[in-house]
């Protein structure tokens, strides 16, 4: 079993500031950093540490052989990853002092992939294997095809959210991943009880995953409606959270482990990693996991 990521990668320009620059502010940070990041990358690296087979498709710039050194560094398979000419895709991210983030995105070589690369990629993948996608990329309708023409379960994180591009992808895949504000976009509804009902009516074919910060995550599926509570910690950086949560879950998920303890493997991940600085550099490893589940119950 492998999962093929068609997935952004990203450098992350890190600013730590006081508060979020306000329009015709000129802020001063108090700390820089050039990180490894994006929400493919991120998710590939956690499946990774996961112990996942993970194969990463995507573009870079040429220039940033170093990011490849990083995912191949957590078990990530970079031989689908192109390096073309111009820029990789990048991140502005502003933390403030309450671990909140604001980001603003260049799509880059992110939005370079070719439906030739893509299905050159799945060539070696069969019914086992999973596709995972967000939606920082170009040509997540052609791995959608290509996918189910050789059998693949279909995971989709559509983040960042643009509802009318995602619509339409949604009725071909199996697993939804979404967060509270995702959701209600999605949907059109103004609270997480309306945008779950109307998931569930619109999309009867997926299992969703729904997470809700500190309130934790909401399965639903053939098993029915399951609920894993958040681990209580002390936040210092939120960036890598929702990446790290999907990537140790479907991990678990694809191993065959049942939603409960694929969600409760993701929360225990995620909580990690909101202590460390960063976003790739946060996600922890399998053994970190698997001893913060010995000692911590979820928040009740």
């Amino acid at each position: 079993m492998a999962i093929y990521n068609l997935g952004s990668i990203n450098l992350d320009h890190l600013y730590r500031v006081d508060h979020f620059v306000r329009p015709g502010e000129t802020l001063a940070s108090t700390d820089f950093q050039t990180l490894l990041g994006g929400k493919g990358a991120n998710q590939s690296i956690a499946l990774g540490r996961a112990g996942a087979r993970v194969h990463h498709i995507g573009a870079i710039s040429r220039n940033d052989d170093w990011v490849l050194n990083e995912m191949r560094a957590s078990g990530v398979d970079t031989d689908r990853v192109a390096q073309l000419d111009g820029a990789s895709g990048h991140a502005i991210i502003q933390l403030d002092r309450q671990a909140e983030n604001a980001i603003i995105l260049y799509p880059g070589a992110n939005h370079r992939l070719t439906r030739e690369q893509i299905e050159s990629s799945l060539a070696d993948a069969g019914p086992d294997d999973w596709l995972l996608m967000q939606h920082e990329t170009n040509g997540l309708a052609d791995a959608i095809e290509l996918a189910r023409q050789k059998g693949l379960s279909i995971a989709f994180n559509p983040a960042p959210m643009v509802a009318e591009a995602a619509r339409p992808l949604i009725r071909d895949v199996d697993l939804l991943i979404v967060n509270e504000v995702e959701a209600m976009d999605l949907t059109g509804t103004r609270d997480i009880k309306a945008a779950e009902s109307a998931l569930t009516r619109d999309y009867p074919q997926l299992r969703i995953l729904l997470t809700l910060g500190r309130e934790g995550v909401v399965y639903i599926g053939p098993e029915g409606r399951e609920q894993q509570l958040a681990f209580q910690v002390d936040a210092v950086d939120t960036t890598a959270a929702g990446d790290t949560f999907i990537g140790y879950c479907l991990a678990a998920l694809a191993e065959g482990l049942p939603p409960l303890e694929a969600m409760a493997s993701g929360g225990a991940a995620a909580a990690l990693c909101v202590t460390r600085l960063g976003a790739a550099q946060s996600i922890p490893r399998r053994d970190e996991v698997d001893a913060f589940l010995q000692s911590h119950n979820p928040t009740r």
